[in-house]
């Protein structure tokens, strides 16, 4: 893989395997297929935090990723590939609306970017579909939460892949309340996935008869949880959660087991990654359930990729490492389905498609909201790791159709 720095954005020239090399599908754009992509060739945007505290849950390794499914589909198809000619473009948005708003438009405008993959950070997230829907080019977000996405900012070249916090709150929080963790607080970040996570976590836990005392904004990102954590213990509640993710998460539970707090109240957290529980460690989560949607551990399959991204990375997948090969994936396969890159031709071959892959397991791409449902699973930290990165035991597969439940109807596709 070589690179070279274009205006500020790292760009990764997609290249092949040996063995595809081979078979005589490895190089620059050929006779055939490359005729068919705007500007001879497809472009792959990876948007998303490369240097701050969601650098580890996705980053730079998430164009490992899609490297990987760049890989495959040319080992799959050969000269037969329509994409014969696949770069990826990289740039970090620094968990700022206004830089991802501009740092897509540079992407679709100067980078020629078919599609725009990842973007954690909701608001982030949210400042890229409009740029997608302007420019009339796919986004397939991977790592924001916010139900905007497939709600009311919901467009036709925008899908969410891997979740959303109705998803996680189903999963969570019906299962502690259920098991008596029935009052809560709840601190979240002070932004558009926190707001979306406070008011999904707390439908979910009165529903399942549960009650929530206080819901509390903290800035983001931050470093200084103290008060928070002492203010999320008034009124003596059974259970505490938070709504973090990433660096924001680790600083919030290291100093929740250094409280008062810690063995006298519960802690749930709505969103967590592999590699937020590999940076603090095993025995600060120990206990702590959540709902995941991908294991590198799950079985067979899922493991076999993740020892591939762990000989290119050293490192264990999360599940937006998973996300974006799926993701990539995809979008190739239906690249080559409708013979073109032609925005309104692939996503005409996305909408409604079922997919079982490494990531989705009884996929669906709805057409309605353009939510990809799929299976998840409510899982448990190991109280220690029986192999480096193994922390998660899985309690349950929750199915695709009781973790996202029916379209949302905020939606509108016109």
């Amino acid at each position: 893989m070589r690179s070279r720095t274009v205006q500020g954005t790292v760009v990764i020239a997609a290249t092949a395997s040996l063995a595809l090399a081979a078979c005589g599908g490895a190089g620059g754009p050929q006779s055939g297929g490359s005729s068919k992509l705007s500007d001879g060739k497809v472009v792959i945007g990876l948007l998303n935090d490369q240097s701050g505290v969601y650098k580890d849950l996705s980053g730079p390794n998430s164009a490992v990723a899609i490297q990987m499914a760049i890989d495959d589909y040319k080992a799959k198809y050969g000269e037969k590939a329509v994409a014969k000619d696949i770069e990826i473009v990289q740039a970090d948005h620094q968990n700022k609306a206004d830089i991802a708003n501009s740092k897509a438009q540079e992407m679709y405008d100067r980078q020629k970017a078919d599609i725009i993959l990842d973007v954690p950070n909701s608001a982030a997230a949210l400042a890229v579909a409009t740029q997608a829907k302007n420019h009339k080019k796919l986004y397939i977000n991977i790592g924001a939460g916010s139900m905007s996405l497939t709600g009311d900012k919901c467009n036709k070249y925008t899908f969410q892949w891997a979740y959303n916090t109705s998803v996680l709150a189903r999963g969570t929080a019906g299962a502690i309340t259920k098991a008596g963790g029935t009052s809560w607080n709840i601190v979240y970040p002070d932004y558009a996935f926190g707001q979306d996570m406070n008011k999904s976590f707390t439908a979910e836990v009165t529903k399942a008869g549960g009650t929530v005392g206080q819901s509390i904004a903290s800035p983001f990102p931050s470093d200084n949880f103290a008060t928070f954590i002492t203010k999320a213990g008034e009124g003596n509640p059974k259970v505490i959660g938070s709504m973090h993710a990433g660096g924001d998460l680790i600083n919030f539970v290291k100093q929740f087991n250094q409280s008062p707090l810690k063995g006298k109240v519960q802690l749930a957290v709505g969103l967590m990654f592999i590699t937020d529980i590999h940076s603090l460690g095993v025995d600060q989560f120990a206990g702590t359930q959540f709902t995941d949607p991908w294991y590198w551990n799950f079985d067979a399959q899922n493991k076999k990729w993740a020892d591939r991204f762990k000989e290119k990375t050293n490192t264990r997948p999360s599940f937006a490492h998973a996300a974006n090969y799926s993701a990539a994936m995809n979008y190739l396969e239906a690249v080559q389905e409708a013979g073109t890159d032609d925005a309104d031709a692939v996503v005409a071959k996305l909408e409604g498609k079922k997919i079982n892959d490494v990531f989705l397991r009884n996929g669906e791409i709805r057409k309605g909201d353009h939510a990809v449902t799929h299976d998840v699973y409510l899982a448990k930290v190991k109280s220690s790791a029986p192999e480096d990165w193994d922390y998660e035991d899985i309690v349950k597969t929750i199915p695709a159709a009781e973790a996202y439940g029916d379209v949302n109807s905020a939606c509108s596709m016109g």
